[in-house]
């Protein structure tokens, strides 16, 4: 496949202050800080999980919780990087409504003794889901805490009893062309793919994840399957997820082949190793106060004693 050379986009699209530009969002933080009293009932509503989903409750999970108060529901499903459905950080909420997410499967295969297909329904039942907390750190500079539902990728794989030639693991997200309007801009090859070593993969932190709040996936979150990896760049976590291979050779992930500039393969949060158009050492906590301070970037994203020892040894300015 050829290489695609990213259109620039506007800095409304890279950076954090996009979501300061937004009338609605002001006025909601405006509301926090006190300076716009009348819209507190805004801010109360966006705290609250959208109704008209489906439950989806898990056993909290501590042991890989952070202690940081979740963002706000409509934090966590109004700014989202989705480029299938715009580059806009509202787009995915405006657009992903028309995503099919009913039927759906999920092809599992490549280096494993059983490869299989399985149903959305028989994922959600293949193992206990939990609720973890878990910090998202975006390359474009902002973080959000997010409390997903889901368990640990690792069940899945099991499922399928790798080989011994399976050390990488790739994932397809959905293509649905008449129903996602961002395709038609080929910043990346679509479909989108993405890629862990095995070992990361394989990790109690890695989480299918298929809810968030204890209700089912919202689609501009990645219904009704995404992945949350939550040391690494936000785009390593794919979401919509419809086919998994295992795999021996490291994959080329689809910004790997579009920028191998700027993004590598593992794409763990290191405050140290500067993106070409902006620095990662600080980052700013979307929903907090116009005021507040940028919050310093943590090595692996602050889960460096869980994740650290998987990369010893490694050049991780080199191995970005």
């Amino acid at each position: 496949m050829s290489r695609i050379r990213i259109p620039q986009p506007p800095p409304s699209e890279i950076t954090p202050e996009a979501v300061w530009q937004s009338r609605r969002r002001w006025l909601r933080q405006a509301a926090a800080i006190g300076l716009a009293a009348g819209s507190a009932p805004a801010v109360l509503a966006g705290s609250i999980p959208d109704p008209s989903l489906p439950a989806l409750t898990g056993k909290p999970n501590g042991r890989f919780s952070v202690m940081d108060k979740p963002n706000a529901w409509d934090d966590i499903t109004g700014y989202n990087n989705f480029y299938e459905f715009g580059t806009d950080k509202e787009d995915p909420r405006r657009h992903a409504g028309r995503m099919v997410t009913e039927p759906w499967t999920v092809e599992v295969g490549g280096e494993v003794v059983k490869p299989r297909t399985f149903d959305i329904d028989e994922l959600r039942k293949l193992a206990p889901m939990e609720e973890r907390i878990y910090r998202l750190r975006c390359v474009e500079a902002w973080s959000m805490v997010i409390p997903w539902v889901g368990y640990p990728l690792s069940a899945l794989l099991k499922q399928v009893e790798p080989t011994g030639n399976a050390r990488y693991v790739t994932f397809e997200t959905a293509l649905q062309p008449e129903n996602m309007p961002g395709v038609n801009r080929r910043i990346i090859d679509w479909p989108y793919v993405e890629g862990l070593r095995m070992d990361e993969a394989m990790h109690p932190l890695t989480l299918l994840v298929f809810g968030v709040y204890g209700k089912l996936l919202p689609n501009q979150n990645g219904a009704p399957m995404r992945v949350a990896v939550p040391w690494k760049y936000g785009f390593k976590s794919a979401k919509s997820v419809v086919r998994i291979r295992l795999v021996e050779e490291q994959p080329v992930s689809s910004w790997m082949q579009s920028a191998p500039s700027e993004y590598g393969f593992y794409a763990n949060v290191n405050p140290d190793v500067r993106h070409p158009r902006w620095s990662q050492a600080t980052e700013r906590r979307i929903g907090d106060s116009l005021f507040a301070p940028r919050v310093k970037t943590q090595m692996f994203n602050g889960y460096g004693e869980l994740v650290a020892s998987m990369y010893d040894g490694m050049d991780l300015a080199r191995d970005f």
